[in-house]
C-alpha cells in the first residue's frame, strides 16, 4: 500500500489497530518505509506508538523528523517514557530533543535524568492524579474531568495537605460512589494504611512492593514526604522483567547486560562471560589436584576412573535442584535467612531418600551392565558399594551446600544469584571426589576393595 500511495487506507487501518500492535509494524518495517508510517499515525496516539517502539526504531524516527514535530512528539508523550527514551539513545539525539522541548519540560525531565539508574525516582511518571485533603468530593471529580487525559493512571487518587505532604489514597471506584459533599480527608485511605516508596529505593524493592500489595500505581515521595510521582503497573513490569533477565545472567555467572543479545558486540559478550570463566578455570584446579593426589590408586584400580563423571553430575545437579529452589525463594521474600536451619534439616533428609533411590538405582544399573558382554564394565561387588555410598554423601553434601551458600550470599548482602549453576558445580565437583576418594581409601585400607 505504502508502494501505491494508498495513504488514506493505510490511516484506516492504523486507527483500528492498537498502539502495541502498530508499534511492533513500525520496527519490523524496512527503515525507508518506519517513518512514512509514523508520519500516517492520528496525533492522538503517535506519542504512545514511540514509546513502545525499540530504541533503534525511535532514534531513526526521530532523525528523520523535523525540530516542530520533535517538539509536539515530546510534549505529548508522558515524561517516563520520554526519560526511558532519552536514556536509550546516543548523546546527540538527546541535544537535539532537549532543545526543541518547553522550558518546562525540559526542566523535568533533567531532574528525572539526575535520579541514580534503577532507583524508584528514575522510572517514576509526574502525570497523576492528586487533590487537596481539604477538597469536597464534587471538586475532586470536576479536576478529574478536566485533567484526566493528560494523566497516565487515575485508577487511584492521592490526598496532600499544604505542604503537598502525601496524607492519604483514595481509590477511583471509593470517590465515585461518595456524597458530593463529602471531604476527601474524611473517605480516604490515611496514613496508617498508606503505602509509598522514596524516590531512591531500588526498583526491585518497588517491584517487591507492589507485588506483595497487588497495587496498579505506587506513590513516590522525597525525604519530606511530598508527592513527587507515582509508578504505574505497566513500568513495574519492565522492571520485574529486567530483574528476572539480570539474575537470569548472573545464575549462569554472566556480567548484567542492558542491551538485547543481538544488540550486544562481540567484544562485549567476551567481557561479560570471561571473568567468570577464568574464576571457575582457576577454580578447577584443586578438582584436578584431588586427582592427581589419587592417581597412583586409580591406575590400579581403574573401574574406579570410570565413575567420576558420573557421581560429579550428579553432585553438580543435585546442588543446583535446591540452590534455583532457596534463590527463586529469597527473591520472592517466601524464604529468610532466619529459615535456615529449618531449609537444611529439609534437604538432608530429602537427600537421603533421593541418595538412596539413586544409590540402589545405580547398583542394579551396574550389576545389569556387567552381565552383559558388550559394555565390559567392572563385576567387582565392592567397587559397586564405593560408587553407590559415593553418591549418597555427594547428593546429601551437594543440597547441603546448594541451600547454604544463597543464603549466605544473602547475609553478606550479595546477590543470592550468584551462588547457582558454574559456582554450585565447582565446589560440589571438588567436594564429591574428596568423598569419593575418600570412601574408596577407606574400602582399600580395610582389604574391602581389591584390584
Amino acid at each position: 500500500m505504502l508502494s501505491e500511495n494508498k495513504f488514506s487506507t493505510i490511516k484506516d487501518i492504523l486507527r483500528e489497530m492498537n498502539t502495541v500492535d502498530i508499534a511492533q509494524t513500525i520496527s519490523e518495517a524496512d527503515p525507508e518505509n518506519q517513518v512514512k508510517i509514523f508520519r500516517l499515525l492520528p496525533k492522538d496516539s503517535s506519542a504512545e506508538v514511540f514509546s513502545y517502539l525499540d530504541s533503534d526504531t525511535q532514534e531513526t524516527v526521530i532523525n528523520s523528523i523535523t525540530n516542530v514535530e520533535v517538539h509536539n512528539l515530546v510534549e505529548d508523550m508522558f515524561i517516563d517514557d520520554a526519560v526511558d527514551f532519552l536514556e536509550e539513545v546516543p548523546a546527540n539525539v538527546v541535544t537535539r530533543v532537549l532543545a526543541q522541548t518547553s522550558r518546562e519540560t525540559r526542566d523535568t525531565i533533567n531532574k528525572f535524568l539526575r535520579y541514580p539508574e534503577d532507583s524508584a525516582g528514575s522510572i517514576m511518571t509526574v502525570e497523576m492524579a492528586a487533590f487537596q485533603e481539604t477538597s469536597t468530593v464534587d471538586e475532586a471529580i470536576d479536576e478529574l474531568r478536566r485533567t484526566a487525559q493528560d494523566k497516565e493512571s487515575i485508577e487511584t487518587c492521592y490526598c496532600l495537605d499544604k505542604s503537598r505532604k502525601l496524607v492519604g489514597s483514595l481509590p477511583l471506584r471509593k470517590l465515585i460512589v461518595a456524597r458530593p459533599d463529602k471531604v476527601l480527608s474524611d473517605i480516604m485511605y490515611d496514613d496508617d494504611q498508606l503505602i509509598c516508596v522514596n524516590t531512591l529505593d531500588d526498583q526491585e524493592t518497588v517491584a517487591e512492593i507492589v507485588r506483595k500489595y497487588d497495587l496498579l500505581s505506587v506513590p513516590v515521595v522525597d525525604n519530606e514526604h511530598r508527592l513527587v510521582g507515582i509508578i504505574t503497573i505497566d513500568d513495574i513490569v519492565d522492571v520485574i522483567q529486567e530483574e528476572n533477565t539480570e539474575d537470569f545472567e548472573k545464575m549462569a555467572l554472566l556480567l548484567p547486560s542492558e542491551d538485547d543479545y543481538l544488540k550486544t558486540g562481540v567484544f562485549r559478550l567476551t567481557k561479560n562471560r570471561i571473568v567468570w570463566l577464568l574464576i571457575l578455570m582457576v577454580s578447577a584446579t584443586f578438582t584436578g589436584r584431588i586427582i592427581t593426589s589419587f592417581e597412583d590408586k586409580l591406575a590400579v584400580y581403574t573401574a574406579l576412573t570410570a565413575c567420576i563423571p558420573m557421581l560429579m553430575d550428579t553432585g553438580g545437579n543435585a546442588g543446583n535442584q535446591v540452590s534455583t529452589l532457596v534463590i527463586r525463594g529469597l527473591a520472592l521474600g517466601s524464604i529468610k535467612p532466619k529459615d535456615y536451619f529449618k531449609i537444611l534439616w529439609k534437604e538432608i533428609r530429602v537427600a537421603v531418600m533421593c541418595g538412596l533411590i539413586l544409590a540402589a538405582a545405580n547398583f542394579a544399573r551396574m550389576f545389569l551392565l556387567s552381565k552383559i558382554p558388550f559394555f565390559q564394565t567392572e563385576t567387582n561387588i565392592s567397587v559397586f558399594l564405593v560408587v553407590c555410598l559415593a553418591m549418597v554423601g555427594a547428593v546429601i553434601v551437594a543440597k547441603t551446600i546448594g541451600c547454604s551458600l544463597p543464603i549466605l550470599a544473602k547475609l553478606l548482602h550479595l546477590d543470592p544469584a550468584l551462588m547457582a549453576g558454574p559456582m554450585i558445580t565447582t565446589i560440589v565437583d571438588a567436594l564429591t571426589l574428596l568423598i569419593y576418594f575418600g570412601i574408596a581409601t577407606v574400602f582399600i585400607t580395610k582389604g574391602i576393595l581389591v584390584p
